[in-house]
């Protein structure tokens, strides 16, 4: 068991030589980095938008929009082509999803479906729907009566094309901002994630994304008056429109269009050369210069207007003809929105709104702030690991220690590998994974050292350790994955950072347990050839206990449904102080630009704005400050405005540095989807365990774990911790810690009934407890050590997070032995194949029966 081939031992280190190098540039300033020969790596992890600053935001393309819009071109279309067949018709006019029209001659019938073919023909969609998709559907009804639908499939291809059109229009935007690597996305059926890190001016970039840019030369109507219009009625073929400038200037405005944003090819910001004045220069195409040539040739003396989603920007008076196909806008610029306007020309118009369902927004300061309490507690806790490791095992602590560098060295490897982003959860999962990978070597040694009490001589005692300790350790950590794996899936954001942290620390931890682990510690004892196992300075569970758990079950159980039942009552009738991810709103972290914050300032100065609930509080030192603005009651929109109107309002005395709105859309999905990570987690391990073991094994473990589920959630209602996405994170963690805490248990419960069938079972249940205590209180002590890191050094962003866990590690720790093993006994586990089908010795061990 401790032999390794050679090739073994060289792939082994040539592994953890390759992770040494490849996470090794993590280490060094990006500048450092570039001034080094090519051929060394240079990849570093991508770090998120809450450790470097920047902008998330999530844009929902208006569906409604497209379809009024396509239904208007249908109708527009059948307008046409029966005009042009000499077909008489009435009534044609849009009415919910369809386009109706009633023939004044039914015998035209015929004729009338032949003049619509090109409108009813299949449209070509590539490789959607087998590429063709049939947009629109005839059906005839009496007395000539026509009506024409928009199918579901040609909805959903008219939608899934705008949403690519747009995602080509808002990547064009946001690279015009300059920023690096910025990430344009579809997610889901309609929306696009913008994300760009490092963004000084996140107003600027959503004022670049919320506006269509739909761009139209317009003439004015100079015939009647424009007061007259908007005391009556504008004549025929006009509408109303008014300027960008303050107060709005009305102008009746011709219908029909000269040239459109289409036929720009180029706008340029640039200035008037006789005013000096901020303005921009376009250019049209051929087709756009000649028709513009023409419009301008015939309208000498009229004005005209540049309209962006009608709204004038600006009407100026045609002294001649303009015919080289160029011009400029003029319309009381900056010098910024002037740059932004050509930005949006130069872009093209999006083929709908988009609005924007959720944003997250970080400055530099605060992501910096977070990465070096990120460092600071990852730094601390790992030393007290290793101190503690030391202090129990002696030599063995030094190899556990050097297994746990390789095991961290390796998992930030894999991250700069595979290009994933580390996010402060992710730090967090990091920190997590320095407490929880101790988890392997504790079982390791601790079975090392059962054997050894069993008389085994030092060498069988750690073959033996290292080959019973395997199951426990594979069972153990899968149960962690798949809540890991389920969290990723089912996760958004820093939650999925978390998840991929946690998942790759599994992985690496379960490698450096039985390879590195195993090998430094068969080399150990081939140079040293001992006689007895390293002693330790620090022994906290002696050697042998007899605590008669199974005898305190009922006090146990009588516990566990008081406090459950505390919890469901404070929970319905008190209910968690619930984050704006579960119910929307507008969350904002100011510093004050002077030394204090004055929070019933800020509280009086809020309270004019008509926001409704308006909470305002201290964040951490006395210039922070952190504000709530409940959900607003107009959508999604309304959701930035009231996150403008803050703004706006705070700016002059104070910097922003996190913004996070989310809609009542994104809201109520991150509800139902935390709900469902959490109980499709629970079913999965469910499964697991039943097949790992048996049935009173899954019941018992997911009672337990509903236990623990259920006095988290009181914790949160009781402290008042705010619940947000971070917080579905920390319980999918407990989940998989104390079900990790009860397999290990389960495991060794198994393992004696192989052994002792004839002992009783709740003797049988406390010799396994006891067993297994040792390594139960050396887990949950260093896993207590690096969350007690994480919440004293890790930054008050993550303190809910973090204490909401370490009352998960109390609470898994204690279900795992007061109601997880007793519950075997209430399914009267004896009569299961378990007991049955193995043989074993049938004698209990010294001291067993208590």
């Amino acid at each position: 068991m401790l032999h390794f081939a050679r090739w073994k031992t060289i792939l082994i280190w040539l592994t953890i030589l390759v992770g040494v190098i490849v996470a090794l540039p993590n280490l060094f300033s990006r500048s450092t980095l570039d001034a080094l020969p090519d051929f060394v790596p240079d990849r570093q992890m991508t770090l998120g938008l809450d450790l470097q600053g920047g902008s998330h935001i999530l844009l929902q393309i208006d569906t409604d929009e497209i379809r009024e819009n396509r239904l208007k071109a249908i109708r527009d279309e059948a307008r046409s082509a029966l005009r042009g067949e000499r077909i008489g018709y009435t009534g044609l006019a849009v009415s919910g999803n369809t386009v109706q029209f009633r023939l004044r001659d039914p015998s035209q019938l015929e004729a009338a479906r032949e003049a619509l073919s090109d409108t009813l023909s299949p449209i070509s969609a590539g490789m959607f729907s087998g590429g063709q998709v049939t947009e629109v559907e005839m059906e005839e009804g009496q007395n000539g009566l026509i009506r024409l639908s928009l199918t579901d499939q040609g909805m959903t291809y008219r939608v899934s094309s705008a949403l690519t059109q747009s995602v080509e229009v808002v990547g064009r935007r946001v690279n015009e901002l300059g920023t690096t690597e910025p990430v344009i996305q579809r997610q889901g059926d309609d929306r696009i994630l913008v994300q760009v890190p490092g963004l000084d001016d996140p107003e600027r970039l959503k004022n670049l994304l919320g506006q269509t840019a739909q761009l139209t030369f317009q003439m004015v109507d100079t015939s009647t008056p424009v007061q007259e219009a908007i005391d009556g009625r504008p004549p025929a073929g006009t509408t109303i429109m008014y300027s960008t400038d303050d107060p709005p200037v009305p102008y009746l405005i011709e219908d029909r269009v000269i040239v459109s944003g289409e036929n720009l090819v180029d706008a340029q910001p640039t200035f008037d050369q006789r005013t000096g004045e901020a303005v921009v220069s376009f250019r049209f195409d051929n087709r756009g210069a000649v028709r513009f040539g023409q419009a301008t040739q015939q309208n000498v003396g009229r004005p005209f207007a540049i309209i962006l989603d009608e709204a004038v920007i600006s009407a100026p008076v045609i002294r001649e003809p303009i015919t080289g196909g160029s011009g400029q806008i003029s319309g009381s610029f900056t010098t910024d929105s002037a740059k932004d306007l050509a930005v949006l020309l130069r872009a093209g118009a999006l083929p709908a709104t988009l609005s924007i369902v959720e944003e997250r927004t970080v400055g530099p300061g605060l992501g910096q702030d977070s990465i070096d309490a990120g460092l600071i507690a990852s730094i601390v806790g790992a030393i007290l690991v290793v101190i503690f490791m030391v202090a129990v095992y002696g030599k063995l602590g030094v190899i556990a220690n050097i297994a746990l560098a390789a095991n961290i060295t390796l998992l930030i490897a894999i991250l700069t590998f595979l290009g994933a982003t580390l996010t402060l959860p992710g730090i967090a999962g990091i920190v997590l994974t320095v407490g929880m990978a101790v988890d392997s070597n504790v079982l390791i040694y601790e079975r090392i050292r059962e054997e050894r009490r069993n008389g085994r001589k030092v060498l069988n005692a750690i073959e033996t350790g290292f080959e019973r300790a395997l199951s426990t350790i594979v069972d153990a950590n899968l149960t962690t994955l798949i809540a890991a794996v389920i969290l990723f899936y089912l996760g958004t954001g820093p939650v999925r950072g978390f998840a991929v942290t946690l998942a790759i620390g599994i992985v690496t931890t379960v490698f450096t347990a039985f390879t590195l682990t195993r090998w430094m510690v068969g080399f150990w004892y081939k140079r040293t050839r001992a006689k007895e196992l390293p002693g330790a300075p620090v022994k906290l569970v002696p050697d042998v206990t007899r605590i008669p758990f199974m005898w305190l079950r009922k006090v146990g159980f009588a516990v566990s449904a008081l406090l459950s039942i505390a919890a469901l009552v404070a929970f319905f009738a008190i209910g968690m102080n619930l984050g704006i991810d579960f119910k929307g709103g507008t969350l904002i972290e100011v510093q004050s630009k002077s030394e204090q914050a004055d929070i019933s300032d800020i509280r009086g100065r809020l309270s004019e704005l008509n926001l409704g609930d308006v909470q305002v509080q201290s964040f951490g030192s006395e210039r922070e400050v952190l504000i709530r603005v409940a959900s607003q009651e107009g959508g999604d929109n309304a959701e930035q405005s009231a996150a403008t109107k803050v703004q706006d309002e705070l700016r002059e005395d104070y910097d922003f540095r996190r913004t996070e709105v989310v809609g009542p859309t994104i809201s109520s999905e991150l509800a139902r989807a935390g709900t469902i990570g959490v109980a499709v987690s629970l079913f999965a391990i469910l499964l697991y365990i039943w097949f790992r073991f048996e049935w009173q094994f899954a019941i018992g473990a997911i009672i337990s774990t509903m236990h623990d589920v259920i006095l988290t959630l009181g914790f949160f209602v009781l402290t008042g911790i705010e619940f947000n996405v971070s917080s579905i994170a920390a319980i999918l963690t407990i989940v998989g810690y104390s079900l990790n805490d009860t397999v290990v248990v389960y495991d060794r419960v198994r393992e004696n009934l192989r052994r002792y069938r004839k002992m009783p079972l709740p003797e049988l249940l406390d010799l396994s407890m006891n067993d297994t205590l040792s390594r139960t209180t050396m887990t949950s002590l260093t896993t207590l050590l690096a969350l007690g890191a994480l919440f004293f050094f890790g930054g008050e962003v993550i303190r809910s997070f973090t204490a909401a866990m370490i009352f998960g590690v109390f609470i898994g720790t204690y279900s795992s032995i007061f109601n997880a093993a007793p519950l075997l006994i209430l399914f009267k586990l004896r009569g299961t194949r378990v007991a049955e089908d193995e043989s074993g010795d049938e004698d209990a061990p010294a001291g067993a029966r208590v």
